[in-house]
């Protein structure tokens, strides 16, 4: 991969040492992480997409989660220890973490927010996340994803 062509997560992974592996996939075929894991060929419960909160303190947190779950409100606020969290507006997005819609990695944002790992991730030895843009998937180890991002596991899904 061109070095151009590399994404900030993707520079950080090599930094760090992370053994990963890039998957790239046609965003024209769908960018939701259910579609993401049809296309790589891959378990969706182990394709994972990244979604970013505001709590009532107005902290930001960001969660990351299996393809097809729906994140819990209630578990993901009381394992950050807020009374109450909500999504973020997309239009905050880019802002907030310097990713978009679709491309939005829990590696590298602007700033580094406290993160939470589905607790299902610790049955894979290895999950996708974002790559940081659209098209682009990093397959890596789930401990490695929580050291490079200071991450805890946590039950967040029904």
């Amino acid at each position: 991969m061109a070095a151009q062509a590399k994404t900030n997560a993707m520079r950080i992974l090599e930094r760090e040492g992370v053994a990963h592996e890039v998957h790239l996939y046609d965003p024209e075929r769908g960018i939701d992480a259910v579609s993401v894991a049809s296309q790589l060929g891959q378990d969706p419960q182990a394709v994972f997409k990244t979604l970013v909160t505001q709590g009532k303190s107005r902290a930001f947190y960001v969660f990351v989660i299996p393809a097809p779950a729906t994140l819990d409100l209630k578990l993901a606020a009381a394992a950050c220890g807020e009374k109450a969290i909500e999504m973020i507006p997309q239009k905050l997005l880019l802002p907030t973490t310097g990713y978009i819609h679709g491309g939005c990695s829990p590696v590298g944002m602007k700033k580094a927010f406290p993160t939470y790992i589905d607790e299902t991730a610790q049955l894979f030895d290895t999950i996708c996340v974002s790559a940081g843009r659209i098209g682009a998937q990093a397959e890596l180890a789930p401990d490695e994803l929580c050291r490079i991002t200071g991450a805890q596991y946590a039950a967040l899904t029904y």
